[in-house]
């Protein structure tokens, strides 16, 4: 894929973030995880000193890295996140190269300025990800299964289908951040087989929301 990075993020329950994310062009995949901490192999319900975070894979191309962190911290609080302050729900960015280290810090010291305060996020350097278990993997579109049930199969796995641009689209659509005349016309410009994509547009208009 062109300029393919990744970036990961912790701004609250992961749930939300994921399809906020997931809506904008550019933004390739995806999943949810825990990150940031040092326990092994934690659980949603023993996650340790993890945080929930959101690892995302995007074409550098289409979106910048700052239109990214614009994003982040112009929907959410790091002071108190989901009215709760704690590891769990952390404000966090892990930065997995220098370059990306010097990204974060001089965007944030920009939002500062602009927004005339300081900004409570913790950057740090990336260790790993351990991802959610499958339940979390794009919530709001599982709250609508005649979607999942209606795309999945034109993927040769499950997995395959919630990691998948296509998937986050339609998370993005189920949690109302963005709505299905974009995403059809993103479709449109996808590099795939004309009759694969029409294909893949007619069952999209299909799904019952």
């Amino acid at each position: 894929m062109r300029g393919k990075r990744t970036i990961t993020l912790g701004m609250g329950c992961f749930w939300s973030p994921e399809a906020l994310f997931g809506s904008l062009p550019g933004v390739e995949e995806t999943r949810v995880g825990y990150a940031g901490g040092t326990t092994g192999l934690p659980t949603y319900r023993e996650m340790g000193d993890h945080s929930e975070t959101v690892e995302i894979g995007f074409d550098a191309e289409l979106i910048s890295v700052d239109q990214l962190l614009e994003t982040f911290w112009n929907n959410h609080n790091p002071v108190n996140i989901n009215g709760y302050k704690g590891r769990q729900y952390q404000s966090l960015l892990l930065y997995r190269d220098e370059d990306q280290a010097e990204t974060f810090n001089r965007v944030k010291k920009r939002m500062e300025a602009d927004k005339g305060h300081a900004l409570e996020t913790e950057i740090a350097a990336f260790e790993a990800f351990y991802p959610a278990e499958p339940r979390h993997q794009k919530y709001y579109l599982k709250r609508y299964p005649d979607a999942a049930d209606r795309l999945s199969g034109l993927y040769e796995s499950e997995e395959a289908f919630l990691r998948s641009t296509l998937a986050a689209r339609l998370n993005g659509i189920a949690k109302g951040y963005t709505n299905l005349g974009p995403v059809l016309r993103e479709i449109q410009a996808w590099p795939m087989n004309p009759d694969d994509r029409n294909a893949l547009i007619e069952q999209v208009r299909k799904v019952r929301w």
